[in-house]
C-alpha cells in the first residue's frame, strides 16, 4: 500500500474461485499472481495497464477502473459513502472523524465487493492472455 498501512480486502466468491484456479496453475510460485516470464517474481505494476491498453486496445487506466467502482457504488447501490471509500483505502481527511472511526467496516465491505462482483460477472467479457508467448 502507498500509505504503508494494512488494508484488508474482503474477497467475493468469484475472486476466491479465481485464486484457486491460479494456485493450481502456478503452484510452484510463492506469489499469488506471479509473472508468467519468471515465476519467482510478481506481476509488474504495469501488467494490468498493458493488458487493458495494448491487448484490448482500450484507452483506460487502473485509476479509471477504481473510479468506475466508486461511481457504480455511489450511483447504483445504497451502501454508505464511507464503505466504498474504505474499500478503496482512501484516508479520512477530516481529522475529527478519523479520530473516532476505528473500525474497518469489513462485513459491509465484504457485501459491497460481492455486489460489485455480481454486477461485473453479469457482463459479457473476453478472456485475454497477458503475453502471446513466453519470449518478450
Amino acid at each position: 500500500m502507498k500509505a504503508l498501512r494494512e488494508h484488508m480486502v474482503p474477497l467475493s466468491d468469484r475472486a476466491i474461485e479465481i485464486i484457486k484456479e491460479v494456485r493450481k496453475a502456478y503452484n510452484q510460485s510463492d506469489y499469488l499472481f506471479p509473472s508468467e516470464v519468471n515465476l519467482n517474481k510478481p506481476l509488474s505494476n504495469n501488467t494490468m495497464l498493458f493488458a487493458i491498453q495494448k491487448r484490448l486496445n482500450i484507452n483506460a487506466t487502473i485509476h479509471g477502473m477504481r473510479a468506475s467502482f466508486k461511481n457504480w457504488a455511489s450511483e447504483t447501490t445504497n451502501f454508505p459513502n464511507e464503505v466504498s471509500e474504505m474499500a478503496l483505502a482512501h484516508s479520512i481527511s477530516n481529522k475529527v472523524e478519523a479520530a473516532y472511526r476505528r473500525g474497518n467496516l469489513l462485513e459491509k465491505r465484504r457485501l459491497l465487493m460481492q455486489c460489485w462482483s455480481d454486477y461485473l460477472n453479469k457482463q459479457k467479457g473476453e478472456v485475454i492472455k497477458l503475453y502471446e508467448t513466453m519470449e518478450r
